[in-house]
């Protein structure tokens, strides 16, 4: 891995944000001299960054690599959410690549998740490109937007319960460790759509990523090859530009170029934006986003969801208890009966042996007559639970289907329907077992 190196411009950059009132290197930074030794959250460091005087201009981080293609002109393609990591970068980004010189192509980019986003998202994204002067592409999954994904998920998940495709039902959510609405509808959209547009050219997709936000992103490299960008004689890179930025200075940033942040933050203390409701939002947050008008419908059918298939949105936090008193009555019931079907279902569920379960979605062993007696019932009263009518729900039927499927393995032919895009998946996903 090539080392860093640091852009040309600005102070010395500062890799810790730090709540004593000082810095790292010792100098005063005006915001938290103001706040000794208190919790900075976001909208207090919002509103007095606007009062703080202007800062020399903050660096951007790079290696020889990406350095090398940004002096052969590379296509320079920032992925924008409307969210304040993503404006800091493209702002600071701009401002590296004028002062290298750089006169290749430059885009802003923003993949619409369509009705899970904040309705802010896709005017932030316009504001940026107009106060920097860059055109910006919007993309858009063909096959439907975030909560088409998961409600045709949880469709093809009930397919695959019918077929015994699956033992135990597959929840119809993204999850931390299988986050398809980023690898779906951000990352094969963005990639498919530069790679069209710009044939022939090396790209670099620049991000927004920051080590500071969490344990994961501090071991991410500064620069990386992404495979979904290099075509032949091409190559594609992923460059992580303001990676070593601490909070105080992405607000800054922001506030010097004159920008309005996203409502998210200013009008409704949200701390970070993506989906309005997302896997990964914290509880405030999810409280800031049910805040919004805006997003009430969609927190109504994303509840509904989760009273159809008895999964909660986040494993054990039901998203229906965020804001309950937006729900209507009979989706309260609705609710009340999903929770306990889900507790029923996880303890019916939890009598089947774990080497009866599929693995990369196939099973690995034959079970016996008594273990397939057990299967049926297991079958019976969880499809009973959820309201599937399901196949294979007798011993004999049970063994038939997984002898059909020992073969197809051997025979290394798909066990699913052709409609079940779940299943292009499933051989990235061997740590789960359904």
């Amino acid at each position: 891995m090539n080392p860093p190196s640091l852009s040309p411009i600005g102070l010395p950059r500062r890799r810790r944000l730090t709540f004593s009132g000082s810095c790292q290197d010792g100098s005063s930074h005006p915001l938290l001299a103001a706040m000794p030794s208190q919790t900075i959250t976001l909208s207090t460091l919002h509103r007095s960054l606007h009062e703080t005087v202007v800062r020399p201009a903050r660096l951007v981080t790079t290696t020889p690599k990406i350095d090398g293609l940004l002096a052969q002109n590379a296509v320079v393609a920032i992925g924008v959410s409307g969210g304040k990591d993503s404006v800091a970068c493209a702002l600071a980004v701009a401002r590296h690549l004028d002062l290298i010189g750089h006169t290749g192509p430059r885009v802003l980019v923003h993949a619409d998740l369509g009705r899970v986003e904040w309705k802010d998202s896709g005017p932030a994204c316009e504001r940026l490109a107009a106060h920097l002067g860059w055109e910006l592409v919007t993309v858009r999954r063909q096959a439907g937007d975030m909560l088409a994904r998961w409600q045709k998920r949880w469709e093809n998940n009930v397919t695959r319960y019918r077929e015994l495709s699956c033992v135990r039902l597959i929840l119809p959510w993204s999850t931390p460790s299988m986050r398809f609405c980023t690898s779906e509808l951000k990352t094969a959209v963005i990639t498919s759509a530069l790679k069209k547009r710009y044939p022939g050219h090396d790209i670099i997709n620049v991000t927004g990523v920051r080590r500071q936000e969490s344990s994961a992103r501090s071991k991410m490299p500064v620069a990386a090859p992404l495979t979904a960008l290099t075509r032949r004689s091409n190559e594609g890179w992923t460059w992580n530009a303001i990676i070593e930025w601490p909070i105080e200075d992405v607000f800054a940033e922001i506030a010097a170029a004159g920008l309005a942040l996203h409502e998210a933050y200013t009008v409704y203390g949200a701390s970070r934006v993506s989906c309005a409701f997302c896997i990964m939002s914290s509880l405030e947050d999810l409280r800031a986003a049910a805040g919004c008008a805006d997003n009430h419908e969609l927190y109504c059918e994303m509840v509904s969801m989760e009273a159809a298939s008895t999964f909660a949105f986040q494993g054990q936090r039901w998203l229906a208890d965020v804001s309950p008193d937006l729900l209507p009555v009979s989706l309260k019931s609705d609710i009340a009966r999903a929770k306990a079907d889900a507790l029923r279902r996880q303890a019916i569920e939890a009598e089947i042996p774990a080497h009866l379960l599929f693995t990369s979605g196939w099973p690995t062993v034959r079970p016996t007559y008594d273990e397939a007696v057990l299967l049926a019932s297991v079958r019976t009263r969880v499809a009973k639970l959820v309201g599937i009518h399901i196949e294979h729900g007798t011993a004999d039927s049970v063994v038939q289907r997984y002898d059909e499927l020992l073969t197809a393995r051997r025979c290394q032919q798909p066990t699913m329907s052709p409609h079940d895009d779940v299943a292009r998946a499933l051989q990235t996903q061997a740590e789960f077992a359904f």
